[in-house]
């Protein structure tokens, strides 16, 4: 029987849970770049709407995204379906389902500081390179981004500690499964729940302090 409190034991979620907050933060990252300056001074009908939907993963209970997940891509549905025919795997249970619900809860932050960070005197420098002939995609590298680049900067830190952090979800879609979806907040759970508690303050002691180096981080940039 494996020890418990040995280094693969605690060190597997430590790494598991950085792997997917990476993966995640990546997407969101992208994403919430592209969505945020499409957003950010765009004015149409039904926009409101568009960003309470956007912005929505913040306030639902992670259960509840989860449940949701569960339904987009569990083997009744059209997509869960169409992918477990083409990849012979069913998304629900697996390292990717992890990253699909650590993306869906971290992208309203990254959505969020990109648009904050679009608006304003950015539009201005856009119109100008666009004059001078630069494209939208040479706009955006070399005039917007830099730019935005301390608010994307903070809204990147703050996606992925998000990442990090997330339980609710990646329980219910990801489930917990050692070496391969168990992360620290769930394995904080289980260890709890079997009484272990030295194995838990490690690993609750391990994410207070990445947690609190990537804030650390976001207030550096802040100031």
């Amino acid at each position: 029987m494996m020890d418990s409190l040995s280094p693969e034991v605690f060190w597997t979620p430590v790494w598991l849970s950085v792997k997917i907050a990476a993966s995640a933060g990546i997407i969101v990252i992208i994403l919430g770049t592209l969505v945020g300056r499409f957003m950010a001074n765009k004015r149409f009908k039904g926009k409101a709407v568009v960003e309470t939907i956007l912005m929505l993963p913040i306030v639902l209970p992670p259960t509840v995204i989860g449940f949701l997940l569960l339904m987009v891509f569990g083997k009744t549905s059209w997509l869960g379906g169409m992918i477990e025919w083409l990849f012979q795997q069913q998304v629900i249970f697996t390292w990717v389902a992890a990253v699909i619900a650590a993306t869906v809860v971290a992208f309203p932050l990254m959505y969020h500081a990109a648009k904050v960070g679009f608006q304003g005197d950015i539009q201005a420098a856009e119109e100008a390179a666009s004059i001078d002939g630069a494209g939208r995609w040479q706009t955006l590298w070399f005039v917007s981004i830099p730019l935005a680049k301390h608010a994307l900067l903070s809204g990147a830190i703050l996606a992925v500690a998000r990442s990090l952090g997330e339980f609710g979800a990646t329980f219910m879609f990801a489930g917990n499964i050692p070496g391969k979806t168990q992360t620290i907040p769930t394995a904080i759970y289980i260890a709890l729940y079997a009484g272990d508690m030295k194995l838990a303050w490690l690993w609750v002691l391990m994410i207070i302090a990445l947690s609190f180096v990537m804030l650390l981080l976001v207030r550096r940039n802040d100031a």
